[in-house]
């Protein structure tokens, strides 16, 4: 199947610029651009105007990659590209407007046509070091999470974009920011958006195994009187050893999921129960659509039983995470 890789980013974080260096400037990738407008007033339409004249709105540029604009319906955009994928390694889909790409990686992932040709690769947003801190601090009524929050929260990237305009403290203090917000996504750091395009298409960082090749020390407690978190967004990465009793967990999953979808943007889990064996389990989800099944490699034998957890999202209490995660231990005494 062809990658597909979600690029989220506010106006003015570079988005433009990184689509132009894709589409004029690089030799090595011949890439898929689809600009997809979901907002009423289109930005950046400047770009990419002066050459779609061209009826089927395709456009192809010198290094071979294309452009396109999807108006309207992404599958039937996806469709019609379907016969071409062939041609490209990977395929962009850059979102103005949106913040949370749940609608996209939902279609893509359901729609059997569109799972046939394709998956997602991973989700990278690209954010203006500069002008970041502004846009995570926005006020929303009723507690509401704002767009920047939120595209970072979901990513498996951040591009940090414009990294020459602040000082190496105003740096610091954002990559920590950034990391308390979601410590699991990987941060590249850019001028004008020239990004090793390699570090980012093509590593199915948007996959259930990759919860596997985390530091573990992302699951270390991060509790004490200095991690205070201040932030609306936060992740949290638990451990612990022992097998899982499925139908609890099953159960404390539905609950969670019942109670806290829209505010979990990313979950993640590698998984031991009891009864099945030396299979691995691995599940990620966007919300409450959460895909789960076998690791592709097994637990091997002298392997401890250590199942992690993430979660990415708003107002996270990780002691009472923990607890109840800890509560589906299948206990060697129950004789279910």
């Amino acid at each position: 199947t062809t990658p597909i890789t979600v690029i989220t980013g506010f106006l003015g974080a570079g988005k433009t610029t990184f689509v132009n260096y894709i589409l004029k400037e690089q030799r090595e990738w011949k890439i898929c651009v689809l600009e997809n407008e979901f907002g009423e007033v289109s930005i950046d339409d400047g770009l990419v105007a002066e050459s779609l004249d061209t009826p089927e709105d395709l456009i192809t540029m010198d290094n071979g990659c294309v452009c396109c604009s999807v108006r309207g319906d992404l599958v039937r955009t996806l469709g019609q590209l379907t016969k071409r994928r062939k041609e490209f390694d990977a395929i962009l889909l850059e979102t103005t407007g949106l913040a949370d790409p749940a609608p996209i990686v939902y279609t893509v992932q359901t729609n059997p046509k569109m799972s046939e040709a394709y998956h997602i690769d991973s989700i990278v947003c690209l954010a203006d070091a500069k002008h970041l801190n502004q846009h995570l601090d926005e006020k929303k009524p009723e507690g509401s999470v704002n767009e920047a929050l939120q595209q970072v929260a979901f990513s498996d990237k951040i591009l940090l974009n414009k990294i020459d305009l602040v000082t190496a403290q105003e740096k610091t203090a954002l990559l920590a920011r950034l990391k308390t917000i979601n410590q699991f996504a990987t941060i590249l750091e850019t001028e004008r958006s020239r990004a090793p395009l390699g570090d980012i298409l093509g590593l199915n960082s948007f996959s259930m195994e990759s919860i596997l090749n985390y530091d573990p020390s992302f699951f270390e407690s991060q509790e004490g009187p200095s991690k205070h978190n201040l932030e609306l967004v936060s992740s949290v990465g638990i451990e612990f050893q022992g097998s899982l009793h499925a139908q609890y967990f099953n159960m404390f999953m539905m609950d969670l999921l019942r109670e806290r979808a829209a505010d979990l943007y990313r979950t993640k889990g590698l998984l031991s129960f009891h009864g099945q064996g030396d299979t691995k389990f691995v599940f990620q989800g966007v919300h409450e659509q959460i895909n789960f099944g076998p690791a592709k490699e097994p637990w091997k034998p002298d392997e401890k039983r250590v199942n992690k957890f993430v979660f990415i999202g708003k107002g996270l209490d990780r002691a009472e995470l923990t607890k109840g995660l800890m509560e589906c231990l299948y206990k060697e005494d129950e004789k279910k």
